[in-house]
Order: structure tokens, then sequence, then C-alpha cells
């Protein structure tokens, strides 16, 4: 009897531990949002300092990223609700292919004497 159980007590333990690990969405884990947006915003800089993104494209960018920084604030007034975690969510998940085709776009930033050379 005690082997039944401890047998039932294991499987219980590594079916949870497997749910858990699943993770959060789509086949990725669950960040927080603040993490979120430091990442989204490293990213950015990223595209800025390499010379990826223009001035117009990383304006844009910030453009949207601070929308949802204000969203965001708006929907943790009084918690977030699962509604409001989704709509983020997938504000989230705009930005970041907003900013991944932007940064693959071949438009170039040049400075002062770096011109493109073709």
């Amino acid at each position: 009897m005690k082997t039944i159980i401890i047998a039932l007590a294991a499987a219980t333990a590594l079916s949870a531990g497997a749910a858990s690990a699943q993770g959060y969405g789509y086949g990725r884990e669950w960040m927080p949002i603040e993490r979120r947006l430091e990442r989204l915003d490293h990213r950015i800089d990223q595209g800025v300092r390499s010379g990826q993104l223009t001035r117009r494209e990383a304006y844009q960018l910030r453009a949207q990223f601070n929308g949802i920084v204000r969203l965001e604030a708006r929907y943790s007034r009084n918690g977030l609700s699962n509604w409001e975690r989704a709509d983020l969510d997938r504000r989230f998940d705009t930005l970041s292919a907003s900013i991944r085709m932007a940064r693959s776009d071949d438009d170039r930033r040049y400075g002062y004497n770096d011109y493109p050379r073709y």
C-alpha cells in the first residue's frame, strides 16, 4: 500500500513539474512586464547605436514603446486583469516584430563622413 502511495505521489509531482515547465503563451516562458519593457528598450538602443535604425524609425518605435508604457500604467492602477495582460502581451509582440523588421530592413543611419558604400 505504501509503495502505491509513494508511486502516486511521485507521478503527481512529476506531472505538476512538467505542467509548470511548459511556460506561458505560445511556447515561450512568461516574462514580467518590467523585464519585457527593459528588453524592448535595450533592443531599440542597440539598433540606434549600431546604425540599424534611422532617426525616423527610432522615433516611431520610441513613440510606440512610450504608448505601451502609458497604457500599462493606466491598466495597472487597479491591478491587471487577464484581458489587460493579454492586450499588453499582444502589443509587446507587435512592438517586438516592428523592432525586428526595422533593424533588418537595411535602412542605415550614416554619420559624418560615413557614406554608404555600395
